[in-house]
């Protein structure tokens, strides 16, 4: 198996070295791939100035799903691998690829984080939808081989969010397996601030109900689990304006944000669904362009 591991990153230079040595330590035969764009704190010197890294691509735009493809577009490897900037590999992640891909065609695993209480982890997550299994998987944590990911087209570059769902939906729907390995683990090795993060509610909707639609037509099915995370969120902002940790006016500010993504959403899913009618589902991948990278350097 040749593997080629891609690490998208945006100013995130001192993660980005951690997790470039935990490659070199754990998983010295990968390819290694640094898609940056457009960083502005030094990434690109650091990177040049390491002999473990195979390729750096610099681009212009700002989104992940840009990133992942111009990385599909330079890897080598009959396996691609994505892994967070922010993210490092454990010991046992390169042979738990190799044993989760002797019987499918993806493999992911946990993040551990490391919070002031302790470490946390994942549990594989799978959805049964219009008759179709789906076993999501942590897009900054995946290795799928390369048939797989010429069959789907990479990324939908459409999405600002919701990429690596959007893919694991298409995976099931070409018949694709997605196999989950408990050491296939990673670790972010930057402990949480307890901050607070706004969430683009009008984003969330509009990704959920563009991969939904585009993925499978309007139906009630789709209807049916976009309105049943409405209706949580709206309950759990509720809740927050009962207990004063929120104001009246950002929960219907919210329920405005939600409308305006859900209805965006689905129109846009109609267009794409009608734009690619293959088993790929994806007018917005890497075979649509061939202008991400401003400039490449290439040490192989």
């Amino acid at each position: 198996m040749q593997l080629s591991v891609v690490v998208p990153t945006l100013n995130g230079r001192d993660q980005l070295a951690t997790s470039l040595d935990s490659l070199a330590e754990y998983a010295p035969d990968a390819e290694v791939i640094v898609v940056n764009g457009p960083s502005a704190d030094g990434t690109t010197g650091m990177v040049r100035a390491r002999d473990d890294v195979d390729a750096l691509i610099e681009i212009s735009d700002r989104t992940l799903n840009v990133a992942r493809n111009a990385g599909i577009e330079t890897a080598s490897g009959d396996v691609v691998a994505f892994l967070g900037h922010d993210l490092a590999i454990e010991e046992t992640w390169r042979e738990s690829v190799e044993t989760g891909l002797a019987d499918a065609d993806a493999v992911t695993g946990p993040t551990h984080r490391t919070l002031r209480a302790g470490m946390t982890t994942e549990e594989a997550e799978h959805r049964d939808i219009a008759g179709r299994h789906v076993t999501y998987f942590n897009g900054s944590n995946v290795a799928v081989r390369r048939d797989a990911l010429e069959t789907i087209d990479g990324f939908d570059e459409y999405l600002e969010t919701g990429g690596a769902r959007d893919a694991a939906h298409r995976l099931a729907g070409a018949d694709y397996a997605v196999d989950w390995q408990s050491k296939m683990s990673v670790r972010c090795e930057y402990e949480a601030d307890g901050g607070v993060t706004r969430r683009d509610w009008g984003w969330k909707y509009r990704a959920l109900t563009y991969r939904l639609v585009k993925n499978y037509g309007l139906r009630p099915t789709v209807a049916l689990r976009t309105l049943s995370h409405a209706g949580s969120d709206a309950v759990a902002t509720a809740r927050d304006v009962a207990r004063g940790d929120a104001v009246p006016s950002s929960w219907f500010g919210n329920g405005r944000d939600v409308v305006v993504g859900i209805a965006t959403g689905g129109s846009d899913g109609l267009v794409a669904r009608a734009r690619d009618r293959s088993s790929a589902r994806n007018p917005h991948g890497v075979s649509k362009r061939g202008d991400r990278a401003v400039a490449r350097y290439d040490w192989r």
